[in-house]
């Protein structure tokens, strides 16, 4: 009885101390991305997809100095925090992505600081159409992994500021 009892124990002090320094979400929050000058934006939080996505369009590729760069526009027209405007940054890797639907598809990712629940980070994402998605952002297990605990019945945890 008494090697059950300790078992247990350890098995609690193990698992307090995963969870102790993770920071308790909802499924839906506000984030930021400050170096693309989008704010308050929905992010789905999604713990069955692996990779985080951005909603862009007019998404294209092209060398320049040796370097490979993406050019895209985010968001949609009638989305708040539209603007008409063109991103062109690095490359961070382009990769196969397998979408919800169970089509592979080849995304280019790239390297973002992201503010979520008052904190900043730095995130892989992967530029696609989301259009048909009702979140601009999803917000993958990759990020997700030892910083956050997601509370399903829950919506917006942080109410982000800008």
């Amino acid at each position: 009885m008494e090697l059950k009892t300790s078992y247990f124990c350890s098995l609690h002090k193990q698992f307090n101390t995963a969870i102790e320094h993770k920071i308790l979400i909802g499924r839906l929050e506000k984030i930021h991305f400050p170096k693309l000058s989008l704010y308050n934006l929905d992010a789905k939080i999604d713990t069955g997809a692996y990779t985080s996505s951005l909603h862009c369009h007019h998404i294209t590729t092209k060398e320049s100095t040796g370097a490979t760069l993406v050019r895209f526009f985010v968001l949609d027209p009638d989305h708040p925090e539209y603007e008409n405007r063109p991103f062109e940054i690095p490359v961070h890797k382009i990769k196969n992505v397998k979408s919800s639907n169970g089509i592979v598809e080849e995304r280019v990712i790239i390297k973002q600081k992201i503010e979520i629940a008052g904190k900043s980070y730095t995130i892989d994402l992967s530029l696609t159409n989301r259009a048909e998605m009702k979140y601009p952002v999803l917000l993958g297990r990759r990020f997700l992994n030892k910083k956050f605990i997601v509370d399903v019945s829950k919506k917006y945890v942080f109410k982000q500021t800008q």
